[in-house]
C-alpha cells in the first residue's frame, strides 16, 4: 500500500472525520460564546463596576525609552480570558448535561430484558441476599 493510499484510509476513518467536525463546531461555538461574554455579558458587568474594561487593566513594569516600548503586563486581558473560560465551560456543562439527560429518556423509554423478572426471579434474589448476609455475620465478616 502507498503512503498517500495509507494516508486516505487514516483520514477517512470515522473517528478522523468525527473529530475534524467536532473542532470546527467547537471553534464556531468557541466565537459564539466570546461574543456573548464581550458584547452580552461584559457591558452590564461593566456598568457595575464604574464602566471599567476589564482589558484595560494592566501594570507598567518598565516606561517606554526612546524606541523601547513600555514593559506592560496586560492581567486584564488575563482576566477576560479566564471569564471566557468560565462562560464556555458552563456553557458546554449544559449542553452535556441536556445531550445526556435526553440520552437517558431514550434509555428509560426502551424497555431493558433484564429488568424484566418474574416474580419467581425476585424472590430467589432476595433469599440468596439474605442467605449471603447470615452467612457473613456468623463468619464474623460483620
Amino acid at each position: 500500500m502507498s503512503f498517500l493510499q495509507e494516508f486516505r484510509k487514516f483520514a477517512m476513518r470515522g473517528n478522523v472525520v468525527d473529530l475534524a467536525v467536532g473542532i470546527i463546531i467547537g471553534a464556531a461555538f468557541g466565537n459564539i460564546v466570546s461574543s456573548l461574554v464581550a458584547h452580552v455579558i461584559m457591558p452590564p458587568l461593566g456598568l457595575l463596576i464604574g464602566g471599567i474594561d476589564f482589558k484595560q487593566f494592566s501594570w507598567v513594569l518598565k516606561p517606554a525609552q526612546g524606541n523601547r516600548p513600555a514593559a506592560v503586563m496586560e492581567y486584564g486581558i488575563f482576566l477576560q480570558n479566564v471569564f471566557d473560560f468560565f462562560i464556555v465551560s458552563f456553557a458546554v456543562f449544559c449542553i452535556v448535561k441536556l445531550i445526556n439527560r435526553m440520552h437517558n429518556k431514550e434509555e428509560e423509554e426502551t424497555p431493558n430484558e433484564l429488568s424484566k423478572q418474574s416474580a419467581e426471579e425476585i424472590l430467589l434474589t432476595e433469599i440468596r441476599d439474605i442467605l449471603k448476609k447470615i452467612l457473613m455475620v456468623t463468619h464474623g465478616e460483620l
